[in-house]
């Protein structure tokens, strides 16, 4: 009796995951990650390159490229209607986004400083 009664109290105050806060925080968290990489990152590969002024504008194109592209992921989960967003239905969309918004967050900033040692190695 006294499992059951825990078991329904337990079941009465779980929380469903709200998707468009989901995704509100991991475009935060991927907005911080991918800036710390790129400056970290670009920063060597100035260091390694001696193209200062090529990869600081490539930073600071990048910065701010990504931020349109993050709000774009966000926009999408943040229309979503409070059942929608309560629906557990929408988690291999929000995966597939989720995965996709990672992905960017720590591979454009290798493929950047990638594409500056190659520019850099040619000329």
């Amino acid at each position: 009796m006294a499992n059951a009664l825990h078991d329904s109290t337990a079941r009465g105050t779980a929380r469903t995951r709200d998707w468009r806060k989901s995704m509100s925080d991991n475009v935060a968290w991927a907005l911080l990650v991918y800036t710390a990489l790129q400056i970290f990152v670009t920063v060597e590969a100035m260091k390694a390159t001696g193209i200062k002024t090529l990869a600081l504008f490539a930073l600071v194109v990048l910065v701010v490229g990504i931020i349109p592209a993050c709000r774009a992921f966000e926009r999408r989960w943040r229309d979503l209607s409070d059942a929608d967003a309560a629906d557990p239905a929408m988690s291999g969309a929000f995966r597939r986004d989720q995965v996709v918004l990672w992905l960017l967050a720590i591979g454009l900033p290798f493929l950047i400083t990638g594409l500056i040692k190659v520019f850099a190695a040619a000329g």
